[in-house]
């Protein structure tokens, strides 16, 4: 009898454990101050020259960075290349974070203490650790302070870097340090890396390139004179510091640059004549060819909308440059990193959408371009080539704008494979050194990444990471699938989009609607892949019983260049348009309380979060718009007058689909938020429409974030926002 009490009294505990269980809530903490939803991935790989191992940089049990060896084949470790706690300076050991090999990889290169300037650009110390002797040397004594873009030379003997706006040069033998320049000043001449705007919206941070004989150093001079500054206030001490820097604003004045060769022993530096008929050009990209005298860059005009390449005797630079291929574009020209050099003949590979869609071309050192790939669907990223067989590897959305996969193709354009053996979703894939195996990360929607080994066929060799435990507590919390879908707006434009439906979702019910909205050219949000804490910031959201959805308007990517492009001297209004469109879909449907709907973004997609809230007033009750730009006028001239030109030009492209313009017709309620050290989007974008408001007498909510940047993270800030913003929504929508 006892015992037959107990067994019930224990069933009836594991019941209501499990009961619970499954009753599991998210909750801002969960997702945005727990770890419980981070997934695994393996990062930081290196092929080694072999092309049969790779490195990877791991935590030990001990609590110090390593770097591990692993077998391609098997996934085996065969070594520990070296832990941080034996890179001693001092008695103190040199945390790994993030390293580099030389040429013939008996040396690292290692950097650490890292500090973040801008997105993309750090300072750190560097260290150089022989592999062979176990000895580690720092590439210059600390009082001198941090370094940027360290780099060894390709013989491995020098390690060239850049301090404090100047260039230098270290040589390993004798630990003699050389400086390259010396007239580097801040806000004024910056030598081999870029400035802030180059840095943000070309991706390229280092701008000095070692020649493949380590001869000479090809470097960029930015002269920054004439750029006009920006300054932002950094609260925390009783007087704010100001921090000052470049900033060119749409229309407004470019770093004068300058190309110039330094010979490494001779100690002499030759200016390279880089202009043809103006002097306000870009350079993108710069690399040498196979030869030490056999420099290659791509200049390109202000409008983008000519991009030229164009070869340097580095041994005769007397003579102006001429481009031996040019592309030009009715609207603007992408610029992208899928720009190799082969090794069998004088040629390079690159990408253009010179036939309407991105596809991959090989073009002769005399002009002559060949396309490989072909057909409606655009080409993602170029992955690599295996010249002994012909074969190019490269990612393309062939199956829809949200999807990417792996594809291998011959260089004479025939012979086409899908390479990805998962279902549906996003692919990416790292090869090997000669291009024999590769590592595929695989996400969708609703599926953290899935890591697995392949030889280059395709063949599936071992899986390196499935993310099983993360897998496992999200069953938890029984989410929503986010599932795609399509629709037609009244001009007959298809849409692509997607939604997470509410925890028990009835048809015979009405929902209210969050739109999530991004909508800038170069970034789609409707993607088939794992999307981590925003993700499962919308599954509470919908766990709260709202809908959210997911729309890429016109101008968004991979559906082609005129799909594309046809934002083009008027960003914002075919975006906005869309929007309104989407609201008025979803209003159509049974299951939507249409006077329920509302908008949010970030960025670009907190500009599109104003419009809608003002141009499209009569179909959003309520908006949070975080980091937005309010007119185009504010923001840096590369990014805006790619796609807009400038204000001289297009005055009216400008101000027509300005948020700022539009402020009198807001409705609902908005919230408005911005950290106030937004290097990127500045905080002047929010005080205008600001201003806007007041003089239209229109009520909003605000609030600012001190000293964050353009991400608005660090400590407890994203819990902070994301809290915010829940119950902004929970009040109001």
């Amino acid at each position: 009898m006892n015992s037959m009490r107990l067994h019930l009294f224990t069933c009836f505990l594991l019941f209501f454990n499990l009961s619970l269980f499954a009753q599991r809530e998210l909750t801002n903490e969960l997702i945005w101050y727990s770890n419980i939803f981070a997934q695994n991935s393996i990062d930081e790989v290196r092929s080694m020259k072999n092309g049969e191992q790779f490195t990877s940089l791991d935590l030990n049990e001990e609590g110090f960075t390593e770097i591990n060896k692993y077998n391609y084949k098997d996934y085996k470790k065969t070594a520990t290349v070296v832990s941080s706690k034996n890179i001693l300076d001092g008695n103190e050991p040199v945390m790994i974070q993030e390293y580099e090999f030389n040429a013939d990889e008996t040396k690292l290169l290692i950097a650490t203490d890292i500090e973040f300037i801008y997105r993309r650009s750090y300072m750190a110390y560097y260290y150089i650790y022989d592999l062979k002797t176990k000895t580690t040397l720092p590439l210059a004594p600390k009082i001198a302070g941090k370094q940027m873009l360290a780099e060894f030379s390709p013989d491995g003997k020098k390690v060239a870097f850049v301090r404090n706006n100047n260039i230098y040069v270290f040589d390993i033998a004798t630990k003699t340090e050389t400086a390259v320049t010396s007239d580097g000043e801040k806000n004024k001449i910056i030598n081999g890396a870029t400035d802030w705007v180059y840095e943000e919206e070309f991706s390229i941070v280092k701008a000095f390139y070692w020649s493949p004989a380590s001869t000479k150093i090809a470097y960029l001079k930015f002269n920054e004179t004439h750029v006009k500054e920006f300054t932002m206030p950094i609260y925390g001490s009783l007087y704010p510091e100001l921090y000052t820097f470049k900033y060119p604003k749409a229309g407004e004045d470019n770093s004068m640059l300058t190309l110039w060769i330094y010979d490494v022993s001779a100690k002499t530096h030759t200016q390279a004549d880089i202009y043809d008929n103006t002097h306000d050009i870009y350079i993108p990209r710069m690399k040498w060819g196979k030869k030490d005298n056999r420099l290659f860059i791509q200049r390109m005009n202000r409008l983008q909308n000519k991009l030229e390449y164009c070869s340097l005797n580095t041994d005769s630079l007397n003579q102006k440059i001429k481009p031996f291929y040019t592309e030009t574009s009715k609207t603007y020209v992408e610029i992208n990193d899928d720009w190799v050099f082969l090794d069998k003949q004088e040629a390079f590979i690159r990408t253009s959408e010179t036939d309407g869609y991105n596809h991959i071309y090989i073009v002769d050192f005399k002009g002559n371009a060949k396309q490989i790939t072909k057909g409606n669907f655009d080409v993602v990223e170029f992955k690599g080539i295996d010249e002994n067989n012909n074969l190019i590897y490269y990612i393309a959305a062939e199956e829809g704008a949200h999807r990417k996969d792996l594809y291998v193709i011959k260089t004479d354009g025939t012979g086409k494979k899908k390479l990805s053996t998962q279902k549906s979703g996003v692919n990416n894939a790292e090869f090997s050194t000669g291009m024999k195996y590769y590592i595929n990360y695989w996400t969708d929607a609703n599926t953290p990444l899935y890591i697995t080994l392949h030889q280059a066929n395709g063949k599936q060799l071992k899986v390196l990471e499935d993310n099983k435990e993360l897998n496992n507590t999200l069953k938890q919390f029984h989410l929503s699938p986010k599932e795609f879908f399509k629709f037609n707006t009244s001009e007959n434009i298809e849409l692509n989009a997607w939604m997470i439906k509410p925890k028990k979702f009835d048809t015979n019910k009405k929902y209210p609607v969050l739109l999530f909205v991004y909508g800038g050219p170069g970034n789609n949000e409707v993607v088939d892949s794992w999307e981590g804490p925003q993700y499962m910031w919308h599954q509470m959201l919908a766990q709260k019983g709202y809908l959210i959805v997911c729309v890429d308007p016109r101008g968004t990517m991979f559906r082609g260049e005129e799909f594309k492009k046809c934002t083009y001297l008027q960003l914002g209004k075919l975006e906005t348009q869309d929007c309104i469109e989407t609201a008025k879909y979803l209003s159509a449907l049974p299951y939507i309380d249409k006077n329920r709907i509302g908008v949010q973004g970030w960025s670009y997609g907190g500009y599109m979060t104003l419009l809608c809230m003002t141009k499209g007033a009569d179909y959003f009750k309520t908006g949070i718009s975080v980091a937005p730009v309010t007119n185009w006028r504010y923001y840096d001239n590369i990014y805006t007058e790619r796609f807009m030109r400038t204000p001289q030009e297009n005055a009216r492209g400008y101000d027509e689909n300005s948020p700022i313009n539009h402020a009198d017709k807001l409705k609902g309620k908005l919230l408005l938020i911005h950290g106030s050290a937004d290097d990127n989007v500045h905080y002047q974008n929010s005080m205008e429409i600001i201003n806007a408001f007041i003089k239209s007498n229109k009520q909003f909510d605000m609030f600012i974030y001190p000293n964050r940047n353009h991400g608005i993270y660090g400590g407890n800030t994203r819990l902070h926002l994301y809290t915010q913003m829940t119950n902004y929504i929970l009040k109001n929508l």
